[in-house]
């Protein structure tokens, strides 16, 4: 009986303690405390560590039913009004283990689609955490028909609400409000990341930018233009994936050893200019091992300027290593769906149009439009400069969707708008190579930077590209590479070897004497 007694008294003793945990207590009472204009509370829930989430209202074109939240978190979700005609969907996540810093993230492709995965990698590192749904839902261009508050919504509009919204909230929730605050987004989050230094420039400390949309008019109208060169499956012009494997091989026989080590992986693609026509059949050629003329023209073109038709650059080429990861998305045989869906919805406001019809004047009346500047490619950073922010951008080497060659434009832009040269542009803006990661992540070699939860690969600066962020702001510590892991089978598997990416415009090359796997048989020059 005494042992009952003891048992029962603990049990409501525990549950008592439970009942008064300060933090979860915070959580269920804070949609009461939120009294901001245009803002709407949809509902605040109190979400243990270790919950694999549910994500109930997520768009089904949304990749991701679920979400592993890692650390005790107060999640709350909000519908802001933009303007008269426009909302954004936004969510605030406020981790127990709080580091008294801010962090937004952005969005991928045209989508509506909250990004929760980067949410909770931001919450598990302890930022509080914002992300929104870009003013609209699902992954289509649809809801930008005949809407241009939607259109403005993604081109700028979102992001920076969110933010804003986002550090009330993160006031109103933490007592100590936050100290620093930071962006992190890669393709369309890049973009958004570039455009918040344009046109936001007092708004944050450090923005982490990786593979940016930006010259995104152009960039849409360059993904447009592989159909006609490729043309629909089957035509003469036409490569499988198979072929491109080939073409795949033959790049790497030509160029993989330029840096000095035969890894399977290109550490600088300026120094690769490729010619397939070593591979062009003739009567000795065995089937399946050889291309023929119409082919290896296709290949040239894909590998070529996107210009005008008076010939001036409108996007640069798609930098060669990319292929096996590209033919699938890109030389599919179909119009690529994103900018088949702008030109409908946005540039002709016609949901007939006809995209296999598409045409270089197509791109040059779009580039025209430009709604909102969505290009984002203005050069001039002075402000930025002047408000004492960081800008860390990092790009793929084997990128299949946004070439690196813009990056490196973009770079080039920036010196000679400011006048500055790297020495000076490093103050402040640092662009990093990662040879070997595909658009975002994945591919060939040492990709895991610590971009979002799919690259991590420690939570020291050293080996997290995020962190390496914090301590560039917060210390005054400026990455000079960006270390990579290159994983077996996926993140979370054994370390093959890792890799230090270099600062642009640096370059690797192997020096030995060690194998290529040993980080230190690598030079940055």
């Amino acid at each position: 009986m005494v042992h009952s007694r003891l048992l029962l008294s603990a049990l409501g003793l525990g549950q008592t303690i439970l009942a008064q945990d300060p933090f979860q207590t915070r959580c269920e009472r804070f949609a009461d405390e939120i009294d901001l204009p245009h803002v709407r509370v949809n509902f605040v829930d109190y979400v243990p560590g270790g919950t694999n989430l549910t994500l109930v209202d997520k768009p089904i074109s949304c990749n991701g039913d679920y979400q592993l939240v890692s650390s005790d978190t107060c999640r709350v979700a909000l519908a802001v009004a933009t303007s008269n005609a426009s909302e954004i969907t936004l969510e605030a996540w406020f981790p127990r283990d709080y580091n008294g810093r801010f962090l937004s993230t952005g969005n991928g492709g045209l989508s509506g689609c909250i990004q929760y995965y980067d949410i909770a990698y931001g919450t598990g590192l302890g930022f509080a955490t914002v992300g929104a749904n870009n003013g609209h839902n699902g992954t289509s261009g649809e809801p930008f028909y005949n809407a241009p508050d939607v259109i403005e919504d993604f081109a700028h509009r979102s992001v920076h609400t969110g933010i804003v919204v986002g550090k009330k909230l993160t006031k109103l929730f933490y007592e100590e409000g936050y100290n620093k605050s930071y962006y992190m987004g890669c393709s369309t989050g890049g973009r958004q990341g570039f455009k918040l230094a344009q046109q936001y420039p007092n708004e944050l400390d450090g923005i982490l930018a990786g593979a940016p949309a930006f010259n995104f008019v152009n960039l849409l109208s360059w993904s447009g233009h592989f159909y006609p060169i490729t043309g629909p499956v089957g035509s003469d012009t036409f490569l499988t994936t198979d072929e491109w494997a080939l073409v795949h091989e033959e790049i790497l026989r030509q160029c993989d050893s330029l840096d000095g080590a035969e890894d399977g992986v290109i550490e600088d693609t300026d120094l690769c200019h490729p010619d397939v026509s070593t591979i062009l059949c003739n009567s000795e050629s065995a089937v399946g091992t050889c291309l023929t003329e119409a082919q290896v023209n296709t290949v040239h073109q894909v590998f070529s300027p996107f210009l005008s038709s008076n010939g001036t650059l409108l996007y640069p080429r798609m930098q060669p290593g990319s292929e096996i990861l590209a033919a699938p998305a890109m030389y599919n045989g179909v119009p690529f769906k994103y900018s088949a869906d702008w030109y409908k919805y946005v540039v002709y406001s016609d949901p007939n149009w006809n995209a296999t019809q598409w045409t270089v004047k197509d791109a040059e009346r779009a580039l025209r439009q430009n709604p909102y500047n969505i290009q984002t490619w203005d050069a001039d950073l002075t402000p930025i400069r002047r408000a004492g922010a960081k800008i860390l951008s990092y790009h793929g080497l084997q990128d299949q969707l946004i070439s690196s060659d813009n990056s490196k434009l973009y770079y080039h832009r920036v010196q000679k708008a400011m006048g500055l040269n790297s020495t000076e542009l490093d103050d402040f803006y640092r662009f990093f190579q990662i040879s070997g990661m595909a658009h975002c992540a994945d591919g060939d070699g040492a990709y895991a930077i610590g971009s979002r939860a799919e690259t991590e690969a420690g939570t020291d600066p050293e080996d997290n590209v995020l962190l390496a962020m914090v301590r560039w702001v917060e210390e005054g510590i400026a990455p000079e590479t960006v270390r990579g892991a290159k994983y077996t089978d996926g993140v979370g598997s054994e370390v093959e070897y890792r890799r230090k990416h270099c600062r642009y415009p640096r370059r690797n090359v192997y020096k030995g004497p060690g194998a290529y796997t040993d980080e230190n048989a690598w030079e940055c020059v």
